[in-house]
């Protein structure tokens, strides 16, 4: 009994958009056609898959975990779409990247587009974990991490390593050293961004394994908010190298005892890792040349 795809093409747009009419919009039919294909694909199966609550519809449990395959087989027609029309040549579609941050985003983004100036490229930004679930969830195609995924349904390749260090203000009685060691670092007033964060996590992971009680005085957000408190002398900050930004009142300072680094890497999902348009922004990152 096979399943017909403009019922569950009429369901997924009831799912993704919360109501009968709004999908009847989305796929410019009429509402009773989107109705009655829902209708039918219910019964076609004896399941329930949406609750209606007032105007709005809630999914039932059936109904997320089908939600989930259908935001796939979206996903998977609409790169299909993008390729047939671009004849191979990706002159057509929509890049959509998460990311953990601007700083090699941007730069990867630009490689792309000088080779597809065709294509459209949205950007989120987000902490590790949230990038992560984007591409998980197909919010979007690529994702920029900083660290190693262990998740066979992950596929990642490195692009670049970086030293995580501290950063002070400069009142503070550290600045002008060129290195700390951790054992300093003990109890110190710590700004970090919000759990989550890579650089947090492998600042935390070394300070376990070297025994040093560390103490966040603030967690911040982002990192704009980490150098703000720092240069108003709250505390001592903890960011990547390359990510922090020349400022007359700020200086950073080595970790001279540990190794403490975050790998930046591009992931995808490991079954959309040959899809035209993610191979295509892989290649010109990594090769940009060829």
């Amino acid at each position: 009994m096979a399943i017909v795809f403009t019922h569950l093409r009429s369901f997924h747009a009831v799912a993704e958009n919360r109501g009968f009419t709004a999908a009847a919009n989305a796929l410019h039919i009429s509402q009773p056609t989107v109705t009655t294909q829902v209708k039918e694909l219910e019964d076609r199966y004896g399941v329930e898959l949406l609750v209606r609550r007032g105007r709005r519809v809630e999914l039932t449990e059936t109904g997320a975990a089908l939600f989930d395959i259908s935001r796939r087989i979206m996903s998977l027609q609409d790169e299909a779409e993008e390729l047939l029309l671009s004849s191979g040549r990706l002159t057509t579609g929509q890049l959509r990247v998460a990311a953990v941050g601007p700083f090699h985003a941007t730069e990867m983004v630009a490689r792309f587009l000088a080779t597809y100036p065709s294509i459209k490229v949205s950007m989120l930004l987000g902490n590790s974990d949230q990038t992560l679930q984007r591409i998980l969830d197909l919010e979007s195609d690529v994702a920029i991490l900083a660290h190693v995924v262990d998740d066979p349904r992950i596929y990642s390749v490195a692009f670049s390593t970086h030293e995580v260090v501290v950063f002070v203000n400069s009142d503070h009685p550290w600045h002008g050293r060129e290195s700390i060691t951790m054992a300093e670092l003990a109890d110190q007033p710590l700004i970090l961004r919000e759990t989550g964060s890579t650089t947090r996590r492998a600042f935390e992971q070394a300070a376990e394994k070297a025994g040093v009680p560390i103490k966040p005085l603030l967690e911040i957000g982002s990192r704009e908010g980490v150098w703000k408190a720092v240069e108003r002398g709250l505390g001592i900050g903890v960011v990547a190298d390359f990510e922090f930004v020349a400022h007359p009142r700020l200086e950073t300072i080595r970790i001279a005892d540990a190794t403490i680094q975050t790998e930046y890497r591009l992931a995808c999902l490991q079954e959309r890792r040959h899809s035209p348009k993610i191979e295509a922004f892989m290649t010109s990152v990594l090769h940009p040349q060829a």
